[in-house]
């Protein structure tokens, strides 16, 4: 029997202080089938990294309140913040497998196979944004497996154990259902390391961790700096955003007699979403003094506040700042059957990020496929999306603006910041309507709604959500 290498735990623990202080977020992935002996060899890994910035995510079979978030939420909850380590004890492989094997459907709208796709694509999405993912499947041959059983069998305090592990070796068959995900030529490649000889395996696993993120921190010492510079045209026209404003008007009085069976309507609505177990992500994203505010309040007028949230985005905090841009948003998205209101979201990436600079314009950028991935991976898991772009003219705008500054119960809402965004409202045009182009999706459309009448914006988009809904209902 081969024993531990001391250096490779002191190397180890010396290259993952280095990520820390250079904040690198690490994800290890440990996958095996049942008495494999991953939970050995995750114990090993676990006692040689450092606990104030480790954590242990072990994926059990999911509980009723798991099937109510869309199949990868748990993992965006738990995704470690720059330069923490997460060790995964079974991942999303697991519990993709358990689904699968257990015909469960409740939070998948889509195809099991659709569900693989969103894996890759948040594994793509994570390691295109600084997370190094690490990957080890633990083969072990029949015979040692039954060995590990048969020990756990003949102590009384872990027999549970062993009729775990053959119960659920009995109901599915975890090897062949990892195989196409162990073939398959990924971004992010699989370490197999074979458990026949412990200390053999736990050194192969150190210093493929411990090679890893040497070549990182090599990496990361050559970047150079990309440009942030919003990459904006000279001399940009408005196409999508460019509207006979004057034209699409409500009169007040039609207004009043229509809003209100909207609104009962809406009610009807969110009842019968939540009756069948469908969430509603509702975006709102548009020029300051739009009315998103405003729209949003008259949707949500006569729901039950039970069933709803609002998410208003600000600033991202220092927390939101250590982890990936969408996180903040994906830990909030609805459970089944419940509304979110998004006042802004995740498209401040391409949004104000690319118009002030904050994110690079290789951020930005590849944020567009980030943005659709993340919301093809909510629809997969039920969900109905509806984004709306509210736009309005520059010489409205600045009404609205004057209309605040004068009115003692709205000052609060205007601030130096709007006035300092008017100067920018060319690049503001050129980036919205390269958003509605990049991100416009059959399963997550957006729809462009002229502003200057508050009236004629509040009453469509009403309009549209109720069409949506039944729609989607009526294929229910």
């Amino acid at each position: 029997m081969v024993e531990i290498d001391e250096n490779l735990e002191n190397r180890i623990g010396e290259v993952t202080r280095k990520t820390k202080k250079m904040g690198v977020p690490v994800m290890i992935v440990i996958e095996g089938a049942p008495a494999s002996g991953k939970s050995r060899l995750s114990n090993a890994l676990y006692m040689v990294l450092d606990a104030k910035y480790t954590d242990f995510i072990a994926t059990r079979p999911p509980r009723e309140l798991d099937l109510r978030y869309p199949f990868l939420q748990r993992y965006w909850n738990h995704l470690p913040k720059n330069g923490d380590i997460n060790i995964h004890f079974r991942s999303w492989y697991s519990q993709y497998i358990e689904y699968k094997a257990r015909g469960i459907r409740e939070n998948i709208h889509a195809d099991y196979e659709d569900i693989k796709d969103d894996i890759e694509n948040f594994e793509d999405t994570m390691m295109h944004n600084g997370y190094e993912i690490i990957k080890f499947y633990i083969h072990a041959d029949d015979e040692i497996k039954l060995e590990h059983i048969d020990k756990l069998h003949d102590n009384p305090l872990l027999k549970w154990k062993a009729e775990e592990y053959q119960e659920r070796m009995e109901n599915f068959d975890y090897e062949a259902e990892m195989e196409p995900f162990l073939k398959a030529s990924a971004a992010c490649p699989w370490t197999v390391l074979d458990f026949e000889d412990r200390g053999q395996a736990v050194n192969r696993m150190f210093r493929t961790i411990i090679d890893r993120l040497e070549k990182r921190i090599d990496a990361d010492g050559k970047k150079t700096e990309d440009a942030a510079d919003g990459d904006f045209s000279e001399d940009y026209e408005a196409e999508l955003f460019k509207f006979d404003f004057g034209r699409e008007k409500i009169k007040k009085k039609k207004y009043k007699e229509i809003l209100p069976g909207l609104q009962e309507r809406m009610r009807e609505i969110q009842f019968q979403l939540y009756e069948k177990k469908i969430p509603l992500v509702l975006v709102y994203e548009g020029m300051d003094a739009a009315g998103k505010g405003g729209n949003i309040e008259r949707t949500r007028k006569l729901l039950d506040p039970t069933g709803y949230t609002v998410n208003a985005a600000g600033a991202p905090t220092d927390m939101e700042k250590a982890h990936h841009h969408l996180w903040r948003f994906a830990t909030n998205v609805p459970r089944s059957g419940h509304i979110g209101f998004f006042d802004r979201s995740w498209y401040g990436r391409v949004l104000v990020e690319r118009i002030e600079g904050f994110a690079t314009n290789d951020e930005w950028k590849r944020s567009y496929k980030e943005i659709n991935d993340f919301e093809k991976s909510l629809y997969n898991s039920g969900a109905i999306i509806i984004k709306f772009f509210l736009s309005l003219d520059k010489d409205e705008q600045l009404e609205r603006f004057e209309d605040r500054e004068d009115d003692p119960d709205k000052a609060w809402k205007l601030t130096d910041e709007d006035w300092r965004n008017r100067e920018k409202w060319d690049f503001y045009i050129e980036a919205g309507e390269d958003m509605v182009r990049q991100t416009s999706t059959d399963y997550a459309p957006w729809h462009v709604i002229p502003g200057n009448d508050k009236r004629y914006a509040r009453i469509t988009a009403l309009r549209k959500i109720i069409e949506t809904c039944e729609a989607r209902m009526e294929d229910e």
